[in-house]
Order: structure tokens, then C-alpha cells, then sequence
């Protein structure tokens, strides 16, 4: 495959999950403001630099006003990060590799473009935020369905898949990251109460509420709470779960074309190093250097890849 095709296919994926994981930090920043005004502005400020975007919306905007930070998340076009600016990135690049997509994976993402352009042509009244923003997930279901359904297992639908973990992976790491204050990384506070409205929304940041919930209970618990977002190879948005996906992918392709790579050794050795300590030796060496740590090793590889595959001819 042609480096350039496969670099579509790469941050074509990216740009799908970037949309998603960003719907998903403006739905956990609208319940918090919702129910908690007077916190509301630490509250979308900590989306904001969760989000990457903070200098960049108080260099235009300065306050942390809802509606402001809203419009700025979905659909200002001077925030290349945001929704409506990545899905028109992500479907010029399917359009890029259309030939190495299948009719309705095409489809699924240029209906994508279609549909949330269309929603975010003009600014989001809060009643009509829930919808656009579930409306954002199912369009994202809708392409990761086409995907899985109908792409052959080849070259293509691993760099794909590389692309969706890679930014996923990259998501739960900066939720950890912004947040791992409440998390209490120091060992002489863990057992100590959370407040319950701030770890949920850790949680429903990353769509793990309700499997929280089903695997242990009521119990509210700081070591818990990172143990499953980091370290649970069932939940599909744990550092985990993405790391074995982006080990296996370039496996697959190492075996495809014949030749391991450094972005093969880099993957096993991001699963193999960091994700094999238990959750209280992570905590005994401070979260946030183990989180901060990860986002740099996880950016490597993304950068690994890029070189081995010659995204940039």
C-alpha cells in the first residue's frame, strides 16, 4: 500500500475517534455545569486542555462561559480540533483512499459529513445539545460499524484500526492525566471519599459508567477507578485494551509485508513495560509522571509508524 493511502487511513481514523472522544468530554462538561454551576468554569476549562485546545480558546475567548466553550468544541473553524473542522478532515481523507474503502464505508463517512454539518451549521442551543451530541456517537458507530462489517482483515484495515486506538488511547491517557488530582495519586490519601459528581464524570468521559458499575459495584475507590481505565483489558477504551489492539494491528502488518519494524518493537515494548505493574505500584510512583509518561511513549509510536510506513513520502 502507498504510504499516502495509508496515512489517509490512519488520521482518517483519528479524526473519527477525535469527534466521538470530543462529543463525549462536552457531554460530561454540560452535566457538570448543569448541576453544579458554581464549578462550571473549572469544569470546561479542564475539558478544554483535556481537549488540547485551552491557549487557544483563551487567546480568542478568555472567559470559560458554557456557550462559548461549546461553540468553540463543536464548531468554530479557527479550532482545527474541533468536531466540525476533524470530520471535514476525516472525510477528505476517505476521499484520499477511497479505493482502498469499501462502498459503505464511504458512504458511512461522507453521510457523517453530511449529517453533522448540517447540525452544526449555526450554534448549538443547550436544549438541542443532547441531541447533537448523540447524534455525533451513533455517526460514529455507524462508520466503525461499516468498518468492521465490510473491510477485508488487510493492510488497510489494520492502519485504520491503528489510527482509532492511537487517538483512543490518547484520550483516556489526557482524561487521566487532568484529572488524576481527584484520582489521588499519593498513597497516604487512597481510601479517602471522591466527590461522586467528579469521578462519574471521569467515567462517562470515557463511556466506562455503567461497566464500572457491573464490575465493582457502588464501591467508589481511587486505585479502582485507574485500575480500570488503565489497566482492565476488557474495557475497550483502557490504555490496555488499545495497546494490545496497536500491538496485534502491527503484528499483522509486520507479517504482511515480510519485515518487523521499530513501531512493532515500540508497541511491545509500551505493553509489555508499562502496562505490566499493578495499579498500586503506578500510584506509589506518582499518576501523573506514569500518565505523563504514556502520552510521550504513545506520541512516539504514532511518530514510528508515520516513518516505517513513509506516511511522508
Amino acid at each position: 500500500m502507498l504510504g499516502k493511502t495509508a496515512a489517509s487511513l490512519f488520521w482518517m481514523a483519528r479524526y473519527l475517534e477525535r469527534s466521538e472522544n470530543n462529543a463525549r468530554l462536552i457531554d460530561a462538561g454540560f452535566r457538570i455545569a448543569l448541576t453544579r454551576s458554581q464549578t462550571a468554569a473549572a469544569e470546561w476549562k479542564s475539558v478544554l486542555v483535556t481537549a488540547g485546545v485551552d491557549r487557544a480558546f483563551v487567546a480568542a475567548h478568555g472567559d470559560y462561559s458554557s456557550a462559548r466553550v461549546v461553540d468553540f468544541l463543536l464548531r468554530d473553524p479557527a479550532n482545527p480540533s474541533s468536531i466540525a473542522s476533524v470530520i471535514k478532515q476525516a472525510r477528505d481523507n476517505a476521499r484520499t483512499a477511497r479505493t482502498a474503502l469499501t462502498r459503505e464505508v464511504w458512504e458511512a463517512v461522507n453521510t457523517n459529513w453530511m449529517t453533522l454539518t448540517a447540525l452544526l451549521k449555526r450554534p448549538v442551543r443547550d436544549d438541542d445539545l443532547p441531541d447533537v451530541l448523540t447524534a455525533i456517537r451513533q455517526q460514529s458507530a455507524q462508520v466503525r460499524g461499516a468498518l468492521n462489517g465490510t473491510m477485508l482483515r488487510n493492510d488497510g484495515f489494520n492502519f485504520s484500526l491503528l489510527g482509532t486506538f492511537l487517538e483512543r488511547a490518547d484520550n483516556t491517557a489526557r482524561i487521566l492525566d487532568v484529572k488524576y488530582y481527584l484520582l489521588l495519586p499519593s498513597v497516604a490519601h487512597i481510601g479517602s471519599s471522591i466527590d461522586n459528581v467528579q469521578w462519574e464524570t471521569i467515567l462517562r468521559s470515557v463511556s466506562a459508567h455503567r461497566a464500572y458499575r457491573w464490575l465493582y459495584g457502588a464501591e467508589i475507590s481511587a486505585l479502582k477507578i485507574a485500575e480500570f481505565l488503565i489497566l482492565y483489558r476488557q474495557l475497550p477504551r483502557s490504555l490496555a485494551f488499545c495497546c494490545e489492539r496497536m500491538e496485534d494491528n502491527l503484528a499483522q502488518l509486520e507479517r504482511g509485508y515480510g519485515e518487523e519494524t521499530e513501531a512493532g518493537r515500540m508497541a511491545r515494548a509500551l505493553c509489555n513495560e508499562r502496562l505490566s505493574s499493578p495499579i498500586q505500584a503506578i500510584f506509589d510512583g506518582g499518576l501523573h509522571e506514569y500518565v505523563t509518561a504514556f502520552l510521550r511513549a504513545n506520541a512516539a509510536l504514532a511518530r514510528q509508524i508515520e516513518h516505517d510506513y513513509r506516511f511522508v513520502e
